[in-house]
């Protein structure tokens, strides 16, 4: 019997689909493909960090015109000795995302550049991206993936220059129209890079009372460069950061005790219905990821892990860095902390077709409205994480979505406790038949170490490596009209 959910009520009309589902173009990266023989040949599970700080996250001296930039004001590390900690902690790939200010474009290109290319020849064993954490005009900051070639550092500099809201002091910098334009540049470059909104719920005031960056202001952004606008940090970096009374840190630097981290993952992601499954049932496809954001770790009295140490996203895709950026444009990832997992396969198949099937950011298409066969496989670490724990998932949460009435997404989330997933070898194995209406539906997956039905609002002082969460990113299934 397909798994029984509540019915689901007729959409709003003034729910529409999303453009993306209509872009050919998009059919790269197999957005919007089923999943094709031989498409996946050498493809595996690679982990990764798209957040980390260096020496060139300069701070500055302003009692010069212009301002001076102090090398390591921020952050201590060399690019190098970031990307040796990344391969201790077992990552594959990394992004180094310096931060700008006054004229840094000119450190970039000048001093980033250059040690971004000697990392590389240092430390070959890790996939190492050029980037930034972009000052994002009128909201807060986003992860920017520059995506290999010959270009990328004339690209990254020019962006920095041109758009970045802390280049200069200039309040046009500093509006949504300027954001737009930046990303009109964005998506005219070719290859295009990649955007991901950083930390975005840190700045709330409370659940649901949004800050710096608004739902509002993630769809103008995806709805104007949709190849580069592709997601967003579901769990934040900084999470060693477990704050005082004094200081008012939470986890992940959420500096608002009525508008915490849940889990350790933003409000965003972490509230079954929010924003992220809301953009969800309007066909965006927008993915989320988890990363370090590392300034100055722990064994520095720093509030942050290393890259790898804490959390991980992991890319189905070839040790390549062509095939990582398509991996992230796809949405074949999921995000994990504490190495609750180390690999997660979910599939959803047509009954009777095995070979009609998606997996993470892909789409199945159905002629009807039928139950679909959903697959789940989950592997957990063999060896302890960086605590010295070996957790254990206690269960795991299987969440359907579609939309609903007015612009909210009907959800139905059923809980698979740990015993009633099968062991197959070294894999947890959950098969559950879906009912899918006739208005289409996507389906994702999450879950941890804890008992928690719903991720808690975390606390001040909590351990974060005793809460630990893994979520993947979704599948969609549509119907034909």
């Amino acid at each position: 019997m397909p798994m029984s959910f509540a019915p689901f009520r007729s959409a709003s009309p003034s729910v529409r689909p999303h453009p993306l589902r209509c872009l050919p173009g998009l059919l790269l990266a197999g957005v919007l493909a089923p999943v094709i023989a031989g498409a996946d040949d050498g493809r595996r599970w690679l982990p990764g960090d798209h957040h980390v700080h260096s020496e060139w996250s300069v701070d500055w001296d302003r009692s010069t015109t212009p301002p001076t930039p102090i090398r390591g004001g921020d952050s201590p590390y060399s690019r190098s000795q970031n990307a040796q900690r990344a391969q201790a902690n077992g990552l594959v790939w990394m992004v180094h995302t310096d931060h700008g200010g006054p004229g840094h474009s000119r450190v970039t290109d000048e001093h980033a550049w250059p040690a971004v290319q000697l990392a590389r020849r240092e430390v070959p064993g890790v996939i190492q991206f050029h980037g930034m954490e972009f000052d994002v005009p009128a909201a807060e900051h986003a992860s920017l993936v520059m995506a290999p070639g010959p270009d990328e550092n004339a690209q990254l500099v020019a962006i920095e220059r041109d758009y970045n809201r802390r280049e200069v002091e200039d309040a046009t910098r500093d509006s949504e129209q300027a954001m737009l334009e930046a990303l009109k540049y964005m998506r005219g470059l070719r290859p295009a890079p990649v955007l991901f909104v950083n930390h975005p719920a840190r700045t709330a005031t409370g659940i649901g009372r949004w800050g710096a960056v608004t739902p509002a202001e993630l769809r103008a952004w995806q709805d104007t460069a949709p190849e580069v606008v592709i997601g967003m940090e579901g769990a934040p970096g900084h999470q060693a950061a477990p704050g005082t009374e004094a200081d008012h840190r939470h986890r992940g630097f959420y500096r608002n005790p009525e508008a915490p981290t849940l889990g350790g993952f933003d409000q965003m992601t972490a509230r079954v219905g929010s924003v992220w499954d809301g953009m969800l049932a309007e066909g965006r496809r927008f993915w989320i990821t988890a990363n370090s954001d590392s300034h100055r770790n722990t064994e520095l009295g720093g509030a942050d892990f290393q890259p790898g140490e804490y959390s991980k996203t992991y890319v189905w895709a070839r040790p390549d860095a062509d095939d990582i950026i398509a991996g992230m444009r796809g949405g074949r990832m999921f995000a994990v902390t504490g190495d609750l997992i180390d690999a997660l396969e979910l599939r959803v198949s047509a009954p009777g077709n095995p070979a009609a099937a998606a997996t993470s950011g892909g789409t199945l298409q159905l002629k009807q409205a039928q139950a679909v066969h959903v697959e789940l496989r989950l592997r957990e670490p063999k060896g302890p994480n960086r605590n010295g724990d070996t957790p254990r998932i206690d269960h795991v949460d299987l969440i359907v979505g579609r939309a609903g009435q007015g612009g909210t997404p009907d959800m139905q989330v059923r809980r698979i406790e740990r015993a009633a997933l099968r062991r197959e070898g070294d894999w947890l194995v959950l098969r559950e038949d879906v009912a899918v209406p006739a208005q289409g539906a996507f389906v994702r997956v999450r879950g941890s170490n804890t008992d928690q039905a719903e991720p808690a609002l975390d606390a001040q002082g909590e351990d974060p490596w005793q809460d630990l969460w893994f979520y993947s990113n979704p599948v969609f299934v549509e119907v034909a009209r």
